[in-house]
């Protein structure tokens, strides 16, 4: 088994190339907590053989711009000090930062002035350091390198975990030590992963006037993940007064922390997609087994939870590709036919159903959506089509074309 902190993820060698250039743009590293932004950049600076001053807001209290002024001055006396080469800053969870977002581009804008050679890594949430000034402030400024959870090839190259073992335990890296010990794995992703993106991420950083429902609505999107639900009947599920525009709102929050999403389905048109219910998925499988209550035995004997399992984690491998913008990600669904997952990317269109076992089915749906749409491939995951091991070692843009 290697050892996931010498693990090399290829957005090290993007990031990495990117530094190595003469000093144009500051760079975004954006993902989820967890998914190893930072261990990544202290693995790209370390490779770069730059002088790397590295601070974190990650903070109980917030810290102000200063701090960031703070932070910049002591870089730019490490950079002023290489000479040509120049030196590195990383600034880790700035978003965190009000108002930061004004200060960096002042501070990169007085640096591009002087011919300084200071280059910039910023960390955090991609959808965070959008809402909170990065595509304004810094516009024209900036590149973005996105994290997305680690796929199975990626544990299984790092752990040497089975597919069994990925399907149950989803893929945190931090948490992988723990699977022996499964209470206190649960424990964890409840504890130092969920609770701190729900109470640090979410609620501290975006206004949430009801946090109780944001809090049912992750457990709600996590006990029916690869299910399509209603606005209506999530409201009647959570026993809450809201409404549909704040419930769609939360799972917009959940969806940008890398937790929750809400596919939409697939309609040939944009405003009959954002008017359909969305079906459920999870970024991470961890977030389904950590908080219901079962073992990896329990789960894997009963067929019908190890079957919604199964699907979720291809739903995962799905969203979290969407989440790198290499496609979109729906559904369909017309009276009692359905396709599990529709899948764009530029003119090409992928139908995928999964069977986790052996059926008799004729795919009615898929032949349905066919006819409609005339999809690029058609994909059957399990069963007698592709082995799932085998799709979700796959980047999903490869299934486009091979």
């Amino acid at each position: 088994m290697s050892n996931s902190l010498s693990f090399s993820r290829p957005q090290m060698h993007e990031l990495a190339s990117r530094l190595l250039e003469p000093r144009r743009f500051i760079q975004v590293v954006a993902g989820s907590r967890q998914v190893g932004k930072t261990t990544l950049v202290g693995q790209t600076a370390s490779h770069s053989g730059l002088p790397t001053r590295h601070a974190s807001a990650d903070e109980p209290t917030l810290r102000d711009v200063q701090w960031i002024e703070q932070q910049w001055e002591a870089a730019r006396s490490l950079a002023d000090a290489a000479g040509r080469d120049g030196a590195l800053l990383v600034l880790d969870e700035v978003q965190k930062v009000t108002g930061w977002s004004e200060t960096v581009k002042r501070l990169w804008d007085a640096d591009t002035r002087l011919g300084r050679t200071l280059k910039v890594v910023l960390l955090g949430s991609a959808p965070l350091l959008v809402q909170r000034g990065l595509g304004e402030s810094l516009a024209g400024r900036f590149e973005m390198v996105r994290l997305p959870h680690w796929s199975f090839a990626e544990m299984r190259e790092a752990f040497g975990w089975s597919l069994e073992q990925y399907i149950f335990y989803g893929a945190y890296p931090g948490a992988a030590p723990l699977i022996r010990q499964p209470g206190r794995w649960a424990r964890y992703i409840r504890d130092s992963l969920i609770e701190p993106i729900i109470s640090r991420d979410v609620l501290l950083l975006s206004r949430v006037d009801k946090p109780a429902l944001l809090r049912r609505l992750l457990e709600l999107g996590c006990l029916y993940s690869g299910q399509i639900l209603s606005y209506t009947k999530m409201l009647g599920q959570l026993h809450d007064a809201g409404n549909t525009t704040t419930l769609a709102h939360y799972l917009e929050l959940l969806s940008g922390a890398g937790l929750v999403t809400g596919l939409q389905k697939y309609a040939g048109g944009v405003v009959r997609r954002r008017a359909s219910s969305p079906k459920l998925q999870v970024f991470n499988n961890a977030l389904i087994t950590a908080q219901a209550g079962m073992t990896f035995r329990q789960a894997y004997k009963d067929r019908a939870v190890w079957g919604r399992l199964v699907e979720s984690a291809v739903g995962a491998h799905l969203a979290n590709a969407a989440a790198m913008g290499d496609c979109e990600v729906h559904y369909w669904r017309e009276r009692n036919r359905e396709v599990d997952f529709v899948v764009e990317a530029g003119n090409s269109l992928l139908a995928i159903e999964v069977k986790s076992g052996r059926t008799t089915d004729t795919l009615a749906g898929m032949a349905a959506f066919s006819k409609a749409f005339r999809p690029t491939r058609k994909l059957l995951v399990g069963s007698d089509g592709i082995d799932i091991e085998r799709f979700l070692a796959k980047p999903v843009k490869e299934w486009f074309y091979t």
